[in-house]
């Protein structure tokens, strides 16, 4: 049974779903509320039995099919008993070339020092780490709640994933760059533009993706508006956005990061493609980087959630990145154009703590020694992140739970890419 298979309802409780559906809030329950719920769509379906650890294979989750656990159960996976870490990992044709650690590239005892001190918990709560170089995976371990064949909450992630949608839509010819620049509105046939604050109509798609909309709701307003979630299907969801929010101001506007603009992009692809977005989305993109075993949830408006809510398995992390890597390419076919991969991971614009942003898509340079070396992110609350170092070809993915790494961006650099400079 595949986790798309699975009807919503039996697995979020409609209170849940308000509460993650609409408004920019981002308070810690929120935060803790949604963790909870990916675990919840996860564990329910596949289980809790583990294999067996010291076969030489990477952990499992055994019982995939499993649909019967109690949700009074605390959502989520046992901690390993032994961390797993393999420097030369298997090919199990899923599309991931594989290589050896130090033979392919890198220096294996500099990186597996600072994998032994991922096992003994110095560098938070960590439960995968993956390294590709040259386009081949090199290295894949797991922690405590970390699992080969599990997906993983991804949290902010989605948004990266879901601009990744807006650009197979535009290499299919459903959008175009040029409709990067028009209004969102001008793609909603079901909005009421009369009733919109001023300012709305002239948001656009990629301001939207570039987190500038300017969309301000007021919190008692919000919580208002979520008493009556059926206003907010469809459209709707958009509309009381739009309509609701305090004035718009003229370009350019203060960056905030918030839930609205990655709900506003997922309306636009819903309203573009044939089909449904989550149809679009399963075949699309994730079919095509041969993603099977996935979890996204649905946002109020019953399209698929984009400011948080998917899971992924960690080798599905890497394809990700190996997709940007590759300037939009997959096993030689063009997925995305080159020309919007280069926009969406660009510095359109920088905060001043020097991280940029582009469509969904973090930047922000390194240090390594006297050297200053581009690194392009995706990144999720609670320690979920794929980094792409271009000048290097490489790619390192992490997952982690409980808040559990904000230092890795750059303890990592620091501590293991000058094993890979030489």
């Amino acid at each position: 049974m595949s986790l798309t298979q699975v009807s919503k309802e039996k697995v979020l409780s409609d209170s849940a779903k308000r509460l993650h559906g609409f408004s920019n809030m981002t308070s810690g329950l929120l935060l803790r509320l949604n963790l909870l719920l990916n675990f919840a769509v996860i564990f329910a379906l596949y289980g809790s039995g583990l294999a067996d650890e010291s076969n030489g294979l990477a952990p499992e989750v055994t019982d995939l099919n499993a649909a019967d656990i109690s949700f009074a159960l605390e959502a989520k996976l046992p901690d390993l008993k032994e961390p797993f870490i393999d420097s030369t990992p298997k090919d199990l044709k899923d599309g991931l070339a594989v290589g050896e650690l130090g033979v392919d590239g890198g220096k294996k005892e500099l990186l597996l020092k600072f994998v032994g001190e991922i096992a003994e918990g110095g560098h938070g709560e960590i439960d995968s780490f993956l390294v590709s170089q040259n386009g081949k995976l090199l290295f894949e371990s797991y922690f405590r709640r970390g699992r080969i064949n599990y997906p993983h909450y991804q949290m902010s992630i989605t948004k990266s994933y879901t601009a990744m949608a807006v650009g197979r839509a535009i290499q299919l010819g459903f959008l175009s760059m040029e409709d990067l620049d028009k209004p969102v509105v001008s793609f909603l046939e079901g909005v009421d533009k009369s009733k919109l604050v001023e300012g709305a109509s002239a948001i656009t798609l990629a301001e939207a993706m570039n987190m500038r909309s300017g969309i301000r709701i007021d919190k008692d307003k919000a919580k208002q508006l979520m008493k009556s979630p059926a206003a907010l299907k469809g459209q709707g969801q958009i509309q009381a956005y739009l309509e609701h929010s305090s004035v718009i101001p003229p370009s350019p506007r203060e960056f905030k990061y918030q839930a609205s603009d990655p709900s506003m992009t997922m309306q636009v692809i819903e309203a573009v493609v044939p089909g449904t977005a989550r149809v679009f989305i399963k075949t699309e993109v994730l079919g095509k980087l041969g993603i099977k075993r996935f979890a996204w949830q649905d946002d109020v408006s019953g399209f698929p959630k984009s400011a948080a809510g998917s899971s992924m398995r960690s080798r599905d992390m890497m394809k990700w990145g190996m997709l940007v890597m590759n300037k939009g390419e997959w096993q030689g076919e063009q997925l995305i154009p080159a020309d919007f991969v280069s926009k969406a991971t660009a510095k359109i614009h920088t905060n001043q703590g020097g991280s940029s942003y582009g469509y969904f898509w973090w930047r922000h340079d390194v240090q390594v020694g006297d050297r200053a070396i581009i690194c392009k992110s995706g990144r999720g609350a609670g320690g979920q992140f794929i980094l792409m170092f271009p000048e290097l070809d490489l790619i390192a993915v992490f997952t982690a739970h409980n808040k559990g790494m904000g230092k890795i961006l750059a303890t990592f650099p620091e501590r293991v890419l000058p094993g890979f400079l030489e």
